[in-house]
């Protein structure tokens, strides 16, 4: 916003514009975003209840992911609920602060997330390559101080975000072609140089993405190395299958998180800006949807104890009667 010769303001408000060119059928897009919402919450709370309440779940595979639920929980959230209202309702309005809240939140939170998968990776790796080891290793203590590094590492490096974008001139358009407030979406649209930004975003992305999937990496080559030299094939199906649900974890996160990544920086005249939009809510909205699936399916005792809690109900119905 100009205000006079060459002093800037902050605009007051953007203009969330969506999915540009798929207005018509805004509609019916909003329909598998709430589904997916939907499942999410029942998903990620039921999950997370579920191991605050078995007490044979208070180990460190399922605390961390119960952390994973929660993140899920609150990322999801802080995106889906205004996209809803600007394909039902058209409020696409949204305030300069609000922007910037939901910018912290959104990109803070999936380094958070990614932070977690890593330490997931870890804990298989201590599980399979020391099991008689495992209890005394990951005490309660040392998940906190790790859970705590991966959360400050992140704020951390979130934090000057908002502040080089508040202090960025926008002259021209405020109108986002986003459902949410992307940071590459909001810097485009300043009609100064966005280079520290740019700079500071693949810093930061090498700092989190990049350094958790080295140690992802490392993690699982030394448990395939454990697992491979195991002596009967049903030790090596069992061990390795206490990692399936992670992996697919892993795959379900990064994989739409690499593609919004790339294509905001070297793809935006091959792709359709309409496709990286789409991919960049799924890169918001998969991880929380299908993540309580996918453990609920491959975790044994994820899935006796949604039994149990199933079967408890039934016969609490059954003794009422």
């Amino acid at each position: 916003m100009l205000v006079s010769n060459n002093s800037y303001v902050a605009p007051k408000s953007f203009i969330l514009n969506v999915i540009p060119g798929l207005e018509r059928v805004h509609v019916w897009i909003s329909l598998p975003f709430c589904t997916m919402y939907i499942f999410s919450l029942v998903g990620n709370l039921g999950l997370v209840y579920l191991i605050h309440q078995e007490e044979f779940l208070h180990r460190p595979m399922y605390i961390f992911l119960a952390m994973l639920s929660l993140i899920d929980l609150i990322t999801c959230t802080t995106t889906v609920p205004n996209a809803l209202c600007i394909f039902w309702f058209n409020l696409k309005e949204i305030n300069f602060s609000a922007c910037l809240v939901q910018m912290f939140f959104g990109h803070g939170l999936t380094g958070v997330e990614s932070g977690v998968l890593m330490l997931m990776a870890l804990d298989c790796y201590v599980a399979i390559c020391y099991p008689l080891h495992y209890a005394t290793i990951l005490t309660n203590p040392i998940i906190a101080k790790a859970a705590l590094a991966t959360f400050l590492r992140d704020v951390l490096l979130m934090i000057p975000f908002p502040f080089l974008v508040k202090h960025l001139p926008f002259c021209h358009s405020n109108i986002i072609s986003h459902t949410y407030c992307d940071h590459m979406s909001v810097v485009k649209l300043s009609c100064a140089s966005i280079k520290i930004n740019v700079i500071y975003g693949l810093m930061v992305a090498l700092l989190i993405g990049v350094f958790d999937i080295c140690c992802i990496s490392v993690s699982y080559t030394m448990v395939l190395q454990a697992v491979v030299s195991l002596s009967s094939a049903d030790a090596r199906h069992k061990a390795f299958s206490t990692c399936t649900a992670h992996i697919s974890a892993i795959i379900i996160t990064y994989v739409p998180a690499f593609f919004t990544f790339f294509t905001h920086r070297f793809g935006k005249h091959t792709i359709p800006p309409s496709l990286h939009i789409i991919v960049a809510n799924l890169y918001l909205l998969l991880p929380p949807t299908l993540n309580p699936i996918v453990y609920g399916v491959k975790t044994k005792q994820i899935r006796d104890s949604v039994i149990k809690l199933f079967q408890g109900e039934k016969g609490t119905h059954i003794l009422e009667k």
